[in-house]
């Protein structure tokens, strides 16, 4: 039986209607319904969930990662590919070139040996002009068989899969979902392929055998790729759409803070309606230039009534916000300019009680783990600190 919510929708319901009439038909994503989705509460669970899933392939396995590391868990992926392969099941592997940069190429070449179809995103070239050099393939997706898809934030690391021998782990959250939604994600998977090697691979027919359920589950999803340089950045409307649609609370945690003054607005709208408003950020981050513009905005979103907390037990790594308990928006992005305008990205927006319900169960224990940041505090930090934010402020756009 599905939980249920603490929270009445009837006024989401109306502003969401208001909202869409505000918008043209053609600029919304595809839902599709009946989807199963699980989510996977912390790399533990993602990874087990990851190579069971690599194992139970028959046919096809699409993989696209911004980092894969030559490390306990990156060797651990590679023997099951490898295996894969073995009893006959096609395997494509997307990486970002930059990303996985100190990765030994010997790594891929090894992998590419053994029968894994493989493509670098991104390799630097002065023929594609100066402005490429700056995008990046920040999408984390598994996708076995056309029946299930594994998303969310996590990359192919130890760090990530919380590995006790690695000092900086990263929290993070991952999910699966199984049913029509997982078609459009080959589709994007393909997207990429082609824009990197300028021909489709042919994954319409993978795994006919074996067609997947037609109706798995009950949770609407909806499907949000990013794209460098669009006019209006799909990745920053759906947040601002889901920002503006709550009614009575809103949950959010990513650790890279950058979001801009449009963000930072629906955020001081949503607190001033009565939406209570609750951040979850890095106490200590692996980009610190990125955490001092954050923390820059404090100020203003404190005065606002919107509450912040910073995680310090682990660095922060879950991009996720959770409307009203029922509306998930979880996947690769940050609340930053480089995943509005510059990555590609893939979101999920996820219309589940159930699933926001574990996702709410987790972030309350992270926020009740995490310490609270009070105004006072935050205008006590010093004026060097003052000066360094309004330094780093001035090119916070390239972050």
């Amino acid at each position: 039986m599905a939980r249920k919510t603490p929270f009445g929708h009837n006024k989401r319901l109306s502003r969401m209607l208001r909202l869409l009439a505000r918008i043209r038909p053609h600029t919304m994503p595809v839902t599709y319904r009946h989807n199963r989705v699980a989510l996977f509460p912390d790399g533990p669970h993602f990874f087990k969930g990851l190579l069971a899933a690599i194992r139970s392939a028959e046919c096809m396995i699409l993989l696209e990662y911004y980092i894969i590391r030559n490390d306990h868990t990156g060797n651990a992926l590679a023997s099951e590919l490898v295996a894969a392969v073995q009893r006959g099941v096609r395997v494509l592997l997307i990486y970002d070139y930059i990303g996985c940069i100190e990765t030994p190429s010997v790594y891929f070449r090894n992998l590419s040996q053994q029968g894994i179809e493989l493509i670098p995103f991104n390799v630097p070239s002065f023929r594609r002009g100066i402005h490429w050099f700056d995008r990046r393939n920040h999408r984390k997706m598994t996708i076995i068989d056309s029946r299930v898809a594994l998303l969310g934030g996590f990359n192919i690391a130890d760090e990530y899969a919380g590995d006790g021998r690695h000092r900086d782990r990263f929290r993070d959250l991952g999910f699966s979902v199984s049913g029509s939604v997982v078609q459009e994600l080959i589709g994007s998977f393909g997207d990429i392929w082609q824009m990197e090697r300028d021909e489709r691979p042919d994954l319409a027919a993978a795994c006919e055998r074996r067609p997947a359920k037609r109706h798995p589950g009950d949770a609407n999803v909806a499907i949000i790729s990013g794209v460098p340089h669009q006019r209006s950045s799909s990745i920053r409307s759906a947040f601002l759409f889901n920002i503006a649609s709550a009614s009575e609370e809103l949950l959010v945690a990513n650790p890279y803070f950058v979001p801009g003054p449009r963000i930072i607005r629906a955020l001081l709208r949503a607190s001033r309606r009565g939406v209570r408003v609750r951040l979850l950020m890095s106490a200590r981050s692996d980009v610190p230039l990125v955490q001092l513009v954050g923390r820059s905005s404090y100020g203003t979103l404190l005065q606002g009534g919107i509450e912040i907390f910073e995680m310090e037990r682990e660095m922060l790594h879950a991009k996720v916000m959770l409307v009203d308990g029922e509306r998930s928006v979880i996947g690769s992005a940050n609340l930053d300019q480089r995943s509005f305008h510059r990555n590609f990205e893939i979101n999920c927006v996820i219309d589940s009680s159930a699933f926001g319900a574990e996702i709410r169960d987790e972030l309350e224990a992270d926020f009740n783990a995490a310490r609270r940041v009070s105004l006072d505090r935050h205008e006590d930090r010093g004026i060097v600190l003052r000066a360094l934010e309004k330094i780093v402020n001035l090119f916070s756009w390239f972050l």
